[in-house]
């Protein structure tokens, strides 16, 4: 349960063994184990003490996953910065957590003036991408090339490993704090599950902030094999790597999937290595599972459902993708509770429900998070009696399989991203001229489900729909802003006075089996 401890075996074992592939630049895990040694007498020397939070904004490479080892050999907690925030939103994480080291790559370089300036305590910048530093950074790769090795500091077991950041219910972030045995458990249920590929090649094209991303990537270190990383997904890249790395395992969203699929050279490429394609962060169409499969035959399917708060709570294995699991309609499940996880489904007060009515998931087991950094009050209403409310709408059938078909919480997942209807409407909401707004998913057939904005504005005000959206921009991700905005002069009230949401959906939703995509 030390997340480095499958560093030291690689390098006990099998130190010639290919590491990271990243655009060409290759490295084995004797070099790889060399340069986190390296990398963490840096962050030491950078001022990280024991239990010291460093964050990391950058897109996907083999540095990021130096970086994350080096966090952890060195005794810190890793931030990785969600890389599709705003400069507001990257702050308020890197203060929230009171992160004291920030690793930027040349993507980002343009948001570290205003993080320095706006930020409480400016953090200290480490530069890691493949140019010369900039004034005022410390360099990535001149720190490990000037710095003398350090001893791992062998943290492991309820020692904090992460503070990742997720959507908040109040209109800020919540920091997620994931354990080295929270996570080492997630990964190793994982495996318990569907066994590593030997001398497999897993390709990372989902980023790498996501626990998702993260946890397989962490999963390919403990099975010791190669990790192959592009920054970003692009469909012709994905191609590309598959063809020239001789890739085995794929890890993608849905929406990743039918872009792969849809490219014009996807016909044109040699795929035949690939084995293994996992899917995850939300629910695919049938028929685009069904055509994925027919472009891909003999290669294993499967999805797995987990939170930022439980790496893994379900699992749906190759064998419900076949033509049998299909026709019973086991595809469209999440499947049934992972190895070591509890799962109910339970109603308002907490009691289990019979199979086939709809209530709550909600889930105990080792890798559920022991709440939210400095909000007692939110880790208190998802934990209760042992057990995680997920919020997410589902019910069981006799055997234990799981389908998801409404939300408890107030979220939208869009395109494989949560999307907190809290955040956006206080964003919504700090503009002068609105006087009450609400923010609703409603069915997509690229995106799954799109934000949907509806506003009410204050008397003798006039906006346009772009207004509200470049408005929100300045304090939100783009992917947060809504894709569409409706004006209205009144909302459905309850008669507290609260917005009735259920009504606002409802007219989007009539129709459909399930009120999610």
């Amino acid at each position: 349960m030390h997340l480095t401890n499958s560093i030291h075996r690689c390098l006990q074992q099998t130190p010639e063994r290919i590491a990271t592939i990243f655009r060409g630049r290759v490295r084995h895990y004797g070099e790889f184990a060399a340069r986190v040694a390296r990398l963490a007498g840096a962050l030491k020397a950078s001022g990280m003490a024991t239990d010291d939070r460093v964050g990391v904004l950058a897109l996907n490479s083999d540095r990021y996953l130096e970086t994350c080892m080096a966090v952890w050999w060195g005794g810190g907690v890793l931030n990785p910065v969600n890389i599709r925030w705003s400069v507001p939103e990257v702050v308020y994480s890197l203060d929230d957590c009171d992160t004291g080291i920030l690793l930027i790559d040349d993507h980002f370089l343009p948001m570290a003036a205003g993080i320095a300036k706006t930020a409480k305590r400016a953090p200290r910048f480490i530069y890691m991408g493949e140019r010369d530093a900039p004034d005022g950074m410390q360099s990535y790769e001149a720190l490990i090339a000037q710095t003398a090795p350090v001893e791992d500091a062998w943290r492991g077991y309820e020692d904090l490993a992460i503070v990742m950041y997720t959507g908040g219910t109040t209109g800020f972030p919540k920091g997620v704090m994931q354990s080295h045995r929270n996570i080492w458990s997630g990964c190793v249920q994982r495996v318990a599950e569907a066994p590593p590929i030997r001398h497999g090649r897993s390709l990372h094209a989902a980023p790498l902030f996501h626990m998702a991303a993260l946890s397989r990537a962490i999963n390919q270190f403990i099975a010791g094999e190669t990790h192959v990383v592009i920054p970003a997904f692009n469909a012709l890249e994905v191609l590309e790597t598959i063809e020239r790395e001789r890739v085995t395992e794929v890890g993608l969203v849905p929406t990743m999937i039918q872009a792969l699929i849809d490219h014009p050279e996807f016909g044109r490429r040699d795929l035949s290595s690939v084995k293994r394609l996992v899917y995850g962060a939300s629910p695919i169409v049938a028929s685009v599972l069904e055509r994925t499969m027919a472009l891909f035959p003999g290669v294993e399917f499967s999805q797995s459902y987990g939170l930022t708060e439980a790496m893994v709570v379900t699992t749906n294995p190759p064998e419900n993708h076949g033509e049998a699991g299909r026709a019973k309609g086991l595809s469209l499940s999440v499947g049934r509770a992972a190895w070591g996880t509890s799962v109910r489904i339970v109603d308002e007060l907490g009691q289990e429900v019979p199979r086939g009515v709809v209530g709550e998931i909600v889930i105990r087991g080792p890798s559920v998070t022991r709440g939210y950094w400095n909000k007692p009050a939110e880790t208190a209403s998802a934990l209760r009696d042992g057990w995680l409310h997920t919020g997410d709408g589902a019910y069981m059938d006799d055997a234990g399989y799981i389908f998801i078909v409404d939300r408890m919480k107030d979220m939208i997942v869009s395109g494989g991203e949560n999307v907190y209807s809290a955040e956006v409407e206080s964003a919504i909401g700090r503009h002068p001229s609105v006087a009450m707004c609400a923010v609703i998913g409603i069915p997509s057939a690229a995106w799954g489900e799109t934000v949907h904005a509806i506003v009410v504005l204050r008397p003798g005000e006039d906006l346009a729909e772009e207004q509200i959206r470049e408005h929100c921009r300045t304090l939100i991700a783009n992917y947060k802003c809504p894709k569409s905005v409706e004006f209205r002069t009144s909302m459905p009230l309850s008669g507290a006075g609260k917005i009735l949401k259920r009504d606002l959906r409802a007219p989007f939703w009539e129709g459909q089996a399930k009120k999610v995509n």
